[in-house]
């Protein structure tokens, strides 16, 4: 069972080697697989030696325990392996045997649970009282397979004796009664963080039972970060507050649980990746445990000499430095623009992508810097309250202390007029721009709303059969039922589109977008530019007019030419054209033409 706790054959990015031995109890038979010989149980004492455990089996017999574990009853003892024993300091060892028949003999019994406990028994979360003034130990059983007591590792488990259980453990445990808190109050590298707790009244909830893990950042740890910025966070209480809760972890994670990287939830709401690298823990990849596992009565603690501090109690601008938006805040220092993103002030923060400058950064100017203001929205918005909210394609987000930070890809342009404005402003859509005019829909498009225009250019009018857009243009209900299939009552921009968005029109039909090799495609037409923006919508230019199916004709030859659409074709080419007798329709088209171009 114990190969659960393998992951992809690695430990903490070590390769492993698994072995097979005899489960307790049994052994081989030369000649026979596996371990079919049962050998008969002995006591306690007895078992220690062959499990790995002859150091505690050594220290029994000086200690005078031995008796006990020789004779009846039902105990359990987590013997620490002879390597565990190995590993105490000179100093701890030879306080221990220097007094055998008090401290070695209390350390021991503190091993000791006076029942039989297997590891089924061993849940995560729960404390034994042990043998020695009831004292608990404390049992973590993790998800991984991993069991702990008071965080040393269960290496053989249940092994049976005449009057027990032995489980061997790769530490030497010692009693614990201090709490989170007291380890904080009596540590003299957390004075500085003595002083953040008392300061966010989290003293409390650190001295309350429960099971928590703190990464405890040292003095050191607040050293390191810039005067300026350590002094702000201390003096903001919420911000003072999401810091220290970001260092809380929801339960009690002991290093020896951890051989490969998970993500574990803070207090404060924000992920953690926790792993290993070797011998050394990580947070964020990093390296940064300075002392791990220092149990507490209410969880453990390991001590860190990095402070991690949150996005919630970060500054906007200090959100963007360590983004890939770092290149848009040199931009907004540069333009004198920082003010708005240090302070307090309540902002929205649009900062285009490094990869938006990659050719460089443009020279500030008075225009560049007016741009600039234009990607800096007056309070702290999340993407539910932007323009553009989709089920895909939303921009990333990072929700700081007094601002938000959207990353972008590319430099907005403010809008600067209406889809009718935008249209007659470009000369790809004159013949549109009169078309729309001629039918009445001019109001329309002025309004204020959240449009979709999907605009025919000159070169799509002219690529239609003579016949069929004699038709068209001779028929003014017709005219208004095409031009508004081209548009729908909804906003859709291009990073919101991915294999297929269904809009619906305002003539009734549904329209299809899509996404094919990076083009937008709209009713399978590719689109020849997209995301021309106006104060009320985008707009997409096609160079095709889209046909509702009831609409589609069944057959497009050639049809005998019409005056009117030859003289409607010189039209779009002549800035002054001289006008001959046509159709209503035509008439007004060319007339409207002739007032918007001037040169068309």
């Amino acid at each position: 069972t114990n190969c659960k706790q393998w992951y992809q054959r690695k430990i903490c990015g070590k390769s492993t080697v698994i072995s097979y031995e005899c489960c307790p109890g049994y052994e081989k038979v030369p000649g026979e697989k596996g371990c079919p010989a049962a050998l008969p149980l002995s006591n306690i004492y007895e078992t220690l030696g062959v499990v790995g455990s002859a150091t505690t089996q050594l220290y029994s017999d000086r200690s005078n325990l031995r008796p006990e574990i020789e004779g009846p009853g039902s105990f359990t003892i987590f013997a620490p392996s002879n390597e565990a024993w190995a590993s105490l300091s000179a100093e701890t060892l030879d306080s221990l045997v220097s007094n055998v028949n008090i401290e070695l003999l209390n350390a021991l019994r503190y091993h000791m649970v006076d029942k039989r406990v297997l590891t089924d028994d061993l849940k995560h979360g729960t404390t034994l009282n042990s043998m020695y003034q009831n004292l608990p130990i404390q049992i973590h059983h993790y998800p991984n397979g991993i069991v702990t007591v008071n965080c040393a590792r269960l290496l053989k488990a249940d092994h049976h004796a005449t009057n027990g259980v032995v489980h061997v453990i790769d530490k030497v445990i010692a009693t614990t009664t201090n709490t989170i808190q007291q380890i904080i109050e009596t540590e003299d590298s957390l004075e500085t963080l003595r002083t953040a707790v008392a300061a966010s009244d989290l003293s409390s909830l650190l001295e309350s039972e429960g099971q928590y893990t703190l990464l405890a950042p040292t003095n050191e740890a607040f050293e390191k970060i810039p005067r300026e910025t350590l002094n702000r966070i201390l003096g903001d209480p919420e911000a003072l507050r999401d810091l220290l809760n970001h260092h809380i972890l929801k339960s009690a994670m002991c290093a020896e649980a951890i051989i490969a990287g998970l993500t574990m939830e803070t207090l404060e709401g924000a992920t953690l990746d926790v792993g290993c690298s070797g011998e050394e823990l990580t947070l964020n990849g990093k390296p940064i445990i300075a002392n791990k596992d220092v149990l507490a009565t209410n969880g453990v603690v390991h001590f860190v000499n990095e402070l991690l501090i949150p996005d919630s109690a970060k500054t906007v601008f200090e959100l963007a430095q360590e983004s890939e938006v770092s290149k848009s805040t040199d931009l907004f220092r540069q333009a004198g623009l920082s003010s708005h993103l240090t302070g307090s002030e309540q902002v929205t923060l649009l900062a285009p992508v490094n990869n938006v400058f990659k050719d460089g950064l443009p020279v500030i100017d008075s225009n560049m810097r007016n741009l600039l203001l234009n990607h800096i929205v007056k309070d702290q918005l999340s993407s539910k309250y932007l323009v553009f909210v989709y089920r895909n394609g939303l921009m990333l987000q990072q929700l700081g202390r007094f601002g938000t930070l959207f990353s972008v890809d590319k430099m907005l342009t403010p809008p600067t007029g209406s889809v009718m404005d935008v249209l007659k402003a470009d000369h790809r859509f004159s013949t549109l721009v009169a078309a729309i005019q001629s039918a009445g829909l001019t109001e329309n498009l002025n309004r204020p709303g959240t449009f979709t225009v999907f605009a025919p250019t000159n070169e799509a009018f002219q690529a239609m059969p003579q016949g069929e857009l004699n038709k068209l243009l001779g028929n003014a209900k017709e005219l208004a039922n095409i031009l508004k299939f081209h548009v729908a009552d909804e906003i859709l921009v291009s990073g919101a589109v991915t294999a297929l968005v269904r809009l619906k029109s305002m003539q009734g039909d549904k329209l299809e977008v899509s996404m094919k090799n990076n083009v937008i495609h709209i009713n399978k037409e590719p689109v020849a530019e997209s995301d021309i923006m106006a104060t009320n919508g985008v707009i997409y230019a096609v160079n095709s007019v889209l046909q509702p199916q009831a609409s589609r004709p069944q057959e497009r030859g050639d049809e005998p030419a019409d005056p009117a659409l030859e003289i409607f074709k010189q039209a779009s080419a002549l800035s002054k054209p001289d006008f001959l007798p046509a159709a209503p329709v035509y008439s007004r088209i060319l007339a409207r033409m002739k007032e918007n171009s001037g040169a068309f």
